[in-house]
């Protein structure tokens, strides 16, 4: 277990790493909570903070200890999870949107330092997946019957179903892959074709 803010506990898990395999050739950074469903107007600052903290400077903090790691050996790649939340607005999710903006500007920005040094850095941009986060933010929206929101969310999208982690993973591994050798700074939208269709999955109820 680590605790993604912290800096001495990323670098303990890339030491651990290297300790087991020697070296470090992929790096998923995958940590991150959903926050609070609220107006921008109401949203609690500290809820705020730790979003942020968990969601982007655990991201960062994943980048500032691996890279290094990946220069020296003059290989490697990294897949960043964003989200479609980073590519369009999701009204209610204020801390999550700006979280995840920030994830695929990160990416951007570690991909073109690094990539002269034979390191790639990619984000993936997963829509809703069946995991606890989309079923949390159900019961957030909907207490007393979480499963309508779950049911009306995936008949929104074009494919009618949440995603899989699997699925997800699949993507990953491919720019994890050698296939991806010319693939860096990009972000991989796996969303069952919510944003190729303008939809908005989650959004606060109506008062």
């Amino acid at each position: 277990m680590a605790d993604v803010t912290k800096s001495a506990d990323v670098q303990a898990y890339v030491r651990a790493a290297l300790e087991a395999f020697g070296s470090i050739d992929c790096f998923f950074n995958n940590a991150g909570i959903e926050g609070k469903v609220a107006p921008v107007a109401e949203y609690d600052e500290a809820v705020f903070d730790q979003v942020l903290g968990v969601n982007v400077k655990g991201v960062f903090l994943g980048l500032r200890h691996v890279l290094p790691v990946m220069l020296k050996q003059k290989a490697g790649a990294v897949v960043n999870t964003a989200s479609v939340a980073g590519l369009v607005a999701t009204p209610g999710m204020s801390a999550y949107v700006a979280s995840k903006h920030a994830v695929i500007g990160l990416t951007k920005a570690a991909a073109g330092e690094v990539a002269r040094s034979g390191v790639r850095v990619n984000a993936v941009c997963p829509g809703p997946i069946d995991t606890r986060m989309i079923h949390a933010l159900e019961s957030q929206l909907n207490p007393a019957n979480p499963a309508s929101v779950g049911d009306r969310y995936q008949a929104s999208l074009p494919l009618g179903r949440y995603g899989t982690a699997e699925e997800v993973a699949n993507v990953v591994m491919f720019l994890c892959s050698d296939l991806a050798s010319n693939v860096t700074g990009a972000q991989y939208v796996i969303d069952g074709g919510r944003t190729a269709t303008g939809g908005s999955v989650t959004a606060l109820p109506k008062s």
